[in-house]
């Protein structure tokens, strides 16, 4: 259970003064629930204020406070703004200018003849002095000359949200030092409390940022330090394949002396009793699935069971089929299992899973939902590791008798990123291609050329080529996503009749499995997608994909999309989009696509040009996001807290010495849950 003494911290962001019904639906926009959500909403810059007693013209394009005295109010005509004639100690005057049907809360809040502080940018318009929409004090008090900004919604401003922190702050508590002291006196770190309220005090402050970060990476990392130690401790069972079945495996052709290096890897993890658990990396096509069918084998050579997870029902059956295919003729029953499942088929394929008549057991989470029982599971794989967290890794191991885990992911991590989310697993990475895969051809095309690309879709499809055309994230919203795949779905019907076929996220699964089917057996010529299809599809007669609007895709996810094509022989082509005005992020980004064709290298350059926050985002991760770690910060705190992780566990007497004691604090506060289950149960 959460220690008492944070318990104020973890109320309902209601029990805030100030905050109603009303305004907590603008801070559950932003995700703050919870008043620790608040504390943690970190500003990301801050105004400056000059005081001044008189107006100057070269003060203009400054944020300034000033008393001035209103002289007379300016009523609109028509819907023009509202102006308030106010001057300074010397006569000169400004005009207070109001926007939007302001008059009349303008004369309440600037009465003609009464002095009044006023705050905000001076402009110069024309010959005339102006603030637009100014901030009004009775007194000299009323701003602080350091004013920090925050991430906002519709319905909140900084201050209001800097007053709800102040709040937060004050309801939290003064903790014990979990930072080694040697550690925290060698960078001049301030204790928990302190840098959180100097932080929000003034952004600006590297220390109290840089110890906040520390924090939360240190949590993260004692976790994942626990979670290994436990891993090591539990008793499984050793695996030892005598390889009957993988001899009997014909393959078109031998395995990449990276794939060749893991399997012997796995099956070194294998024969352990402790538990493995590690994580494949390799890039789109390097050879995961083959990798995973031999850990699967040894699994069902030593008598056992073997399941295969995936993160979606189209991935789920693709597994499945490639699987089929690849140990076909082998005496190996494998079954699938998802949540479309039901009634009689449902309960044929449970029944046979217990009884123990199927080996390999493929599917999506519902594989191990209560009431499915294996007979005795031994491997798990799970695919496209980053969809599932922690806590899902873990409870994969309560299925069976601690059984032995290999996560596979197809986006390459940054090693930085490797560490702070998988710092408890040995890591294999798959980085060569297998023979006869060859680079796909990138180029950049504006938009302005986008009837060009129509007319070489349609000679594509003329030559029994199939494509994918990738619609833009239009902005953070699915409805508009789907909008744009819908007209451009639309407008290639008008040109290709019904060879297009749409897919979207908002599709039944069965439907998008249809689609999906249409378009595997070559009934659809072009598959219009939202990034539906990023992960895993696998359409070898697909070899060209056009991605609209690349310059506002992340750099993985251009390289996961790309990957959706040169899956069969010959060159594959992949066309990205842009439109005229390029970031020099975006064009550094769509170079990069250009030149290479390494995920490794275009996941080290992703992690610079987009930082970590991005990258452990809640869009793109099954992980805790980060909240308060600033992504250059990233790499230099990671090490240190790793080693301090270690130091706790090897020399300063765990979790029971008093430094093990804060550090459980820790883990609850920053909600490392999973090092938080292993101490309940040592």
């Amino acid at each position: 259970m959460r220690p008492d003494i944070l318990n104020p911290l973890f109320a309902e962001v209601t029990a805030l003064k100030g905050v109603g019904p009303g305004l907590a639906k603008p801070l559950d926009r932003l995700d703050l629930r919870r008043v620790v959500d608040v504390a943690f909403h970190l500003p990301t810059g801050h105004i400056d204020r000059l005081p001044r007693d008189e107006l100057m013209t070269s003060d203009a394009g400054r944020v300034i406070a000033i008393t001035l005295t209103p002289r007379e109010h300016r009523s609109p005509a028509g819907r023009g703004p509202a102006r308030v004639i106010a001057e300074d100690a010397r006569g000169n005057t400004v005009a207070l200018v109001y926007f939007g049907g302001s008059a009349g809360w303008a004369k309440r809040q600037l009465p003609v003849g009464e002095p009044r502080r006023v705050s905000g940018r001076l402009d110069l318009y024309g010959d005339t002095l102006q603030i637009v929409h100014p901030e009004v004090g009775e007194d000299d008090e009323a701003f602080a000359m350091r004013e920090a900004i925050y991430p906002l919604s519709e319905g909140l401003t900084s201050r209001r949200i800097a007053g709800f922190a102040a709040q937060a702050i004050e309801r939290a508590p003064v903790l014990p030092e979990w930072i080694e002291p040697g550690l925290k006196a060698a960078r001049g770190w301030p204790d928990w409390r302190d840098a959180l309220a100097r932080i929000h005090a003034d952004p600006t402050d590297a220390k109290a940022r840089e110890r906040l970060g520390y924090d939360e990476v240190f949590a993260n990392q004692l976790a994942m330090t626990l979670v290994r130690a436990d891993s090591r401790r539990r008793r499984g069972r050793a695996l030892k394949g005598d390889g009957r079945l993988r001899d009997m495996l014909r393959l078109p052709y031998r395995l990449t002396g990276a794939q060749d290096r893991t399997v012997r890897e796995i099956e070194g993890d294998l024969a352990q009793e402790a538990p493995m658990l590690r994580l494949l990396q390799g890039d789109v096509g390097a050879g995961k699935t083959l990798v995973a069918a031999m850990a699967l084998l040894i699994a069902v050579e030593a008598g056992t069971q073997g399941a295969m997870l995936a993160p979606t029902e189209i991935l789920a059956r693709q597994h499945y089929e490639t699987l089929r295919r690849t140990l076909a003729g082998l005496p190996v029953q494998i079954g699938v299992l998802t949540g479309r499942d039901k009634g009689r088929a449902r309960e044929a394929t449970l029944m046979a899973l217990a009884a123990g008549e199927i080996d390999i057991l493929v599917g999506t989470h519902a594989i191990f939902q209560e009431g499915v029982t294996y007979r005795d599971l031994s491997l798990v794989v799970v695919d496209e590791q980053h969809r599932f967290g922690v806590q899902q890794r873990m409870m994969l191991q309560e299925k069976g008798r601690s059984p032995h885990v290999l996560a596979m992911t197809a986006t390459p991590i940054p090693r930085t990123l490797t560490l702070a989310n998988y710092g408890e697993m040995d890591v294999s990475r798959l980085d060569e291609m297998p023979p006869g895969r060859e680079p796909i051809e990138t180029r950049v095309v504006s938009e302005e050329r986008l009837d060009e690309v129509a007319a070489g879709l349609g000679r594509h499809l003329a030559d029994g080529g199939q494509a994918y055309w990738v619609c833009p994230l239009v902005e953070e919203s699915e409805k508009s996503d789907l909008a744009a795949a819908e007209m451009r779905a639309e407008s290639l019907r008008a040109l290709f009749g019904d060879r297009v076929g749409l897919i979207h996220g908002k599709m039944k699964p069965a439907e998008k499995d249809a689609v999906m089917e249409a378009f595997a057996d070559n009934r659809l010529g072009v598959l219009v997608a939202t990034t539906v299809i990023e992960v895993g599809v696998d359409v070898p007669n697909a070899r060209l994909i056009v991605i609209e609007h690349a310059d506002r895709f992340g750099l993985a996810q251009l390289h996961q999309l790309r990957g959706r094509v040169g899956r069969g022989g010959g060159l594959s082509r992949c066309l990205l989009l842009r439109g005229n005005a390029l970031s020099e992020t975006s064009r550094a980004r769509l170079a990069l696509m250009r030149e290479t064709n390494d995920g490794f290298r275009i996941a080290e350059e992703d992690l610079r040009l987009r930082g970590a926050g991005d990258l452990l985002g809640k869009r793109q991760s099954g992980e805790l996001a980060f909240r308060l770690v600033a992504p250059e910060m990233l790499n230099d705190l990671i090490q240190c807290a790793q080693d301090d992780a270690r130091l706790l566990i090897d020399r300063d007497g765990g979790l029971q010495g008093p430094r093990g004691q804060a550090a459980r604090t820790a883990l609850y506060l920053f909600e490392r849950e999973t090092g938080v289950a292993l101490l309940r149960s040592g």
